[in-house]
């Protein structure tokens, strides 16, 4: 199943886009999940199970009658869905109209950088796009609330005037690993990462190691100094290194050793190959806790099979743990709030009440 920004085979196709727009409880997904649907399917999943069905024959309605007023619908899910998570969605139903459409075809652009998209439930239809810093990218933007939180998720936000609007932060993924090694085990965490919330950076000498097609987070070098893009990762970026050469790892490991502000440090290898190369940064003065921060041998605890798959799979799992978990503490940091500079609102519009 594609993701929902997915371009379809026929971008005139009708569809509504459906956002899970605020949660009370558990739910099968979080807020700012999205899927598309046509009147032949649907691009991606706002966790399957009676509700999706549900949302889904909505939003086929609305396309079979005609419908373009965007909506939102409370769902209890265990009274009235049965459904085992028991809490509240509510759901957001915006029909694919030109504005919205061409929002959707400027985050196709940005999908690397921070955007806030707007839509109003109430009245007349509107549909904005806006970058970090408050400046209007597609849509229509005069009437839309001119505050909304950086850190904050996928809400519904109330103007003064009581017309309520779908707030969706857009983020770009945080997550960064640059990956030294296109080898077998390096090609397959490539295919997990895939579709994950992160951007690649593959680092190999040997250019004829890439495969043809990429997907669309990574991004390859093909470098005969690798060590310069140690220092050319963002700053608590994550590092994963499993060249063809030993020596390489271990200048690698020493270029990385190097950087106070590196984030998780993976390198392949067996314990008798971590033990050779904790000597060897020991000789070179590394502090103790840096070298016990290294994570070597790979992978969850408990997975032994040795496939590349295997591997990649395992360490997918080892990096969603590490990144969610720096998601969450950043989360966990005081509001700041983005003030939309142009165009100007009205006033009557400025002052926003969460639901």
């Amino acid at each position: 199943m594609s993701d929902w920004l997915t371009t379809l085979e026929d971008e005139t196709q009708a569809c509504v886009l459906v956002t899970v727009a605020v949660v009370e409880g558990s739910g099968p997904r979080e807020a700012g999940a999205k899927m598309r649907v046509t009147t032949r399917g649907q691009l991606d999943t706002i966790g399957g199970g009676h509700l999706e069905l549900r949302a889904v024959e909505i939003a086929k309605t609305m396309l079979v009658t005609g419908n373009t007023q965007a909506r939102l619908e409370r769902f209890a899910l265990g009274p009235s869905l049965g459904q085992c998570c028991g809490g509240v969605v509510w759901l957001a139903f915006e029909p694919v109209d030109a504005g919205l459409a061409a929002v959707l075809a400027a985050l196709r652009e940005r999908r690397q950088q921070d955007s806030w998209r707007l839509t109003a439930f109430d009245g007349a239809a509107a549909a904005a796009l806006f970058d970090a810093a408050g400046k209007l990218i597609a849509g229509t933007g005069d009437q839309a609330p001119d505050t909304f939180s950086r850190e904050r998720g996928a809400h519904v936000a109330q103007g003064m005037d009581g017309r309520r609007w779908l707030v969706d932060p857009i983020l770009a993924p945080r997550a960064h690993l640059t990956l030294f090694g296109a080898g077998h085990v390096g090609a397959a965490i490539v295919r997990a990462l895939a579709h994950l919330p992160c951007n690649v950076t593959w680092v190999d000498e040997r250019e004829d190691m890439f495969p043809a097609q990429m997907p669309d987070n990574v991004r390859i070098a093909a470098t005969d100094t690798p060590e310069e893009f140690v220092s050319m990762a963002p700053p608590g970026g994550s590092f994963l290194v499993m060249t063809h050469s030993h020596a390489l790892d271990q200048r690698l490991t020493q270029a990385i050793m190097a950087r106070d502000d590196a984030g998780w440090f993976g390198l392949i290898g067996s314990q008798t190959k971590r033990k050779q190369f904790e000597h060897r940064l020991q000789a070179r003065g590394v502090p103790d806790e840096r070298i016990a921060a290294m994570v070597c041998p790979i992978g969850m605890p408990g997975i032994r099979n040795k496939a590349p798959a295997v591997i990649a799979a395992s360490v997918a799992c080892q990096l969603l743990m590490v990144w969610e978990e720096a998601a969450s503490a950043a989360l966990a940091a005081p509001l700041r709030l983005v003030t939309a500079s142009a165009p100007p609102r009205r006033k009557s519009r400025a002052a926003i009440h969460p639901l």
